[in-house]
């Protein structure tokens, strides 16, 4: 598969299942981008939880939710 194959792929994927437009998806890094496919496909690593702290600065940084 060549890259414009994969790109286009998964363009795709995150338009359809996050409604990621073209320039979102063109913005994200490698690293979101595995993120989310290793999400998808049981392939990544969830990591910890995020903390009671982290929360409160999270809601305090996006107070609209």
């Amino acid at each position: 598969m060549t890259f414009t194959d994969m790109a286009v792929r998964m363009s795709g994927v995150t338009a359809w299942a996050l409604g990621w437009t073209p320039e979102v998806f063109w913005r994200a890094t490698p690293e979101e981008l595995a993120a989310i496919f290793g999400a998808a496909t049981g392939d990544g690593e969830a990591g910890a939880p995020p903390d009671a702290g982290t929360l409160a600065r999270l809601r305090e940084m996006y107070p609209d939710g």
